[in-house]
């Protein structure tokens, strides 16, 4: 029998991952695994459902999150296998949507589909220019090569009038080594009208067969196809031998995927090894650890001061980039904001020179300023540095003091370490503050230090 559970509607109707797991059971029913203790009978509980569990972590105005639904599907009617529903890609944010909602849903999709175990459906509407397929873009990122993409075409039904989508079809357009295959799903009039699944694929099969530029690969079309092509049994009950497109999938990838459980495996092994005579109280163990994390913690802050590290904040800027843009956009900045009036400079340097000649008649052409006078002008201007000079400086240890706390936050799980390491590190910084603001200051200074 066929089920009908998944949520539809106009606009972004999924909003969370959907994991589905279809697992082959003598009985039918579904459980979430935030609800586990409930089993659902009723299909149509589920799907309202998968709405209610959305807008519980979304929000009812058009929120997104990352954090998946799990939904079981157990009947006698299915195969054991693992779907996921992604959202659709949205350029323009609505409602509580933010404003990068096109990032955020990208980087979600991509966690799912750069698994090398996974087969990619690259879902496009047909009446859309295929070369601007989102879809069809991600899917090439991932998967260069096609090994795993299968390309489904949607929407076949609205296509202008003396329009098709057969170059496509047949894969001649933008070839894909698995190929594509067109489907025509029930219009949101149908779901609204409650047309029934089975009419909906009668329907489609009819499309194909009487449409001019699809007939003459109908039995290669359609939703049923789509379906044995992905996974099919050839009868029930499972399990039996497969065939189909996963089937293959999984026969190629699981070498590879058998040699990574194998190479965890060794790894834990050799872990369980080191931990069995391990023994809490052993000063040399606690040694130990405190210098690795210490040296983990200076690890971590020179990362995010050079530049490179496993968290990359993608948020803000933090760390040697904040530092970067303090010295390259705010300091300039603040030189640009100090007043300076020429008129006012050569009245001074002529004031100078003349000062510095006394009751001498100045020459009436001098190649160079006498050095003294150019001293006495050069340090009254530096002067004028010193200020943003200091604010700079300020600037710069603040980030210095953010960064030392980020970076301690690995040190969490011992409050007294973390306090005792932020402390030490930044009375160290505050000592170098000192010293460089001495330095700023005496800028300009009658007898400079050397």
């Amino acid at each position: 029998p066929c089920r009908d559970f998944l949520p539809r509607g106009s606009g972004i109707v999924t909003r969370r991952p959907l994991i589905l797991q279809l697992i082959f059971s003598k009985t039918e029913y579904a459980e979430f695994l935030h609800c586990k203790s409930k089993k659902f009978t009723d299909f149509d509980e589920v799907r309202q459902e998968i709405e209610a569990e959305t807008d519980r972590v979304t929000g009812t105005n058009k929120g997104i999150s990352p954090v998946p639904i799990n939904l079981r599907v157990y009947s006698p009617h299915v195969l054991n296998l693992t779907l996921i529903d992604l959202p659709g890609i949205t350029k323009v944010p609505v409602g509580d949507q933010p404003q990068d909602i096109e990032y955020q849903i990208k980087e979600m999709i991509l966690q799912f589909i750069s698994r090398e175990s996974s087969l990619i459906l690259a879902v496009t509407p047909a009446n859309m220019d295929l070369a601007n397929s989102d879809a069809l873009k991600m899917a090439k990122e991932v998967d260069p090569q096609g090994l795993r993409t299968i390309g489904v075409i949607t929407k076949l039904d609205l296509m202008d009038e003396g329009t098709d989508a057969r170059d496509v079809l047949e894969n001649k357009l933008l070839p894909l080594r698995r190929g594509y295959i067109g489907v025509v799903n029930r219009s949101q009039k149908d779901i609204d009208g409650k047309k029934d699944i089975r009419a909906a694929l009668a329907a489609e099969r009819k499309f194909f067969l009487s449409h001019p530029a699809y007939r003459h690969m109908a039995d290669r079309m359609g939703t049923p196809h789509l379906q044995k092509v992905l996974n099919q049994a050839r009868s029930l009950p499972f399990p039996l031998p497969l065939t189909g497109q996963l089937t293959n999938h999984i026969r190629e990838t699981l070498p590879s995927l058998r040699s990574k459980l194998q190479s965890q495996l060794l790894s834990l092994e050799k872990e369980v090894e080191e931990y069995k005579n391990f023994r809490p109280d052993d000063p040399t163990r606690k040694t130990k650890a405190l210098l690795q994390m210490v040296q983990q913690f200076g690890v971590d802050f020179e990362k995010r001061i050079e530049g490179s590290g496993d968290q990359v904040d993608t948020l803000e800027l933090s760390g040697g980039a904040r530092i970067n843009r303090i010295f390259h956009e705010r300091f300039p900045f603040e030189l640009v904001k100090m007043e300076f009036d020429e008129k006012d400079l050569r009245r001074e340097i002529s004031y100078a020179i003349k000062n510095i000649h006394g009751v001498r008649q100045v020459p009436a052409t001098g190649l160079f300023t006498p050095d003294l006078a150019f001293e006495a002008i050069v340090k009254k201007q530096v002067v004028k540095l010193k200020e943003p000079c200091l604010k700079c400086v300020d600037l710069v240890i603040q980030e210095l003091i953010n960064t030392v706390r980020q970076c301690t936050s690995k040190l969490g799980s011992y409050p007294r370490l973390r306090e005792e390491t932020e402390r030490i590190v930044t009375t160290h910084i505050r000592e170098r503050e000192g010293k460089t603001k001495d330095q700023v200051s005496s800028w300009g200074a009658p007898h400079p230090p050397h």
